[in-house]
């Protein structure tokens, strides 16, 4: 059962449009694993359609009133051109391409189909961490896939700006609990971790500054936190 879901504020960001790609790829990825936050993101959306129909007939309205003070210079030029656009029953047609299969072992690994169509670098793995980053330039915005083996952990370690996980596949637990596929993970410096898997588990995840490792040896791993995500 999925109990970690974007607040309410970010899923309005993603209908308005006005979230980072890889954040909304994460949030498109969640709506399809999620039924509930796709119901509630289906509300959002039919609010913003509405409110944004209104302001449309406020502008109508307005345009009407102006063209009634110019109608012979302007009208029939207006008419005709909206009879253009409504007469044009052109259409593109659309293909939705099957969602990628990643193998790891024997196990294979179907993505969301909002996955399906970035490309995505070869896997880098060290030990029980392998990492394929997705081509998404935003700066200093990194998106990737993080799969951890059986038995995997990442030591304990805060973030000195944010990270965004969600669970695709598999399990892991952390000093919070356990998480199961679907579930949407919003961390920050505040936040410390040490995250673990019993059986592996594939993430996606973006972050937009490296992880910061806390304890003994682990430590030693600071001067390359970014080269991990």
């Amino acid at each position: 059962m999925i109990k970690y879901h974007p607040n309410s504020e970010l899923l309005l960001q993603y209908v308005q449009g006005a979230l980072p790609a890889s954040i909304s790829v994460a949030i498109a990825a969640h709506l399809e694993l999620c039924a509930h936050c796709a119901e509630h993101t289906d509300t959002l959306e039919q609010q913003c359609a509405h409110s944004a129909f209104a302001d449309e007939q406020i502008e109508a309205s307005e345009l009407a009133y102006e063209q009634s003070h110019n109608e012979d210079a302007l009208g029939d030029e207006y008419a005709a051109m909206l009879a253009d656009i409504t007469a044009d029953d052109l259409r593109d047609d659309f293909s939705i391409a099957s969602s990628k299969e990643l193998r790891f072992g024997d196990k294979t690994i179907t993505l969301p189909r909002a996955l399906s169509h970035i490309g995505m670098g070869r896997f880098m793995q060290a030990g029980k961490l392998a990492r394929s980053r997705l081509e998404l330039d935003e700066g200093s915005m990194r998106t990737s896939l993080l799969y951890i083996a059986p038995g995997g952990t990442i030591p304990e370690h805060t973030h000195t700006g944010f990270e965004l996980t969600l669970l695709l596949d598999g399990s892991f637990s952390d000093e919070q609990g356990t998480y199961e596929p679907g579930d949407f993970m919003w961390l920050d410096h505040r936040h410390q971790h040490t995250p673990y898997t019993e059986h592996g588990c594939l993430c996606l995840a973006v972050v937009n500054s490296a992880l910061h490792f806390n304890k003994g040896l682990s430590k030693l791993l600071n001067p390359i936190g970014e080269l991990i995500y």
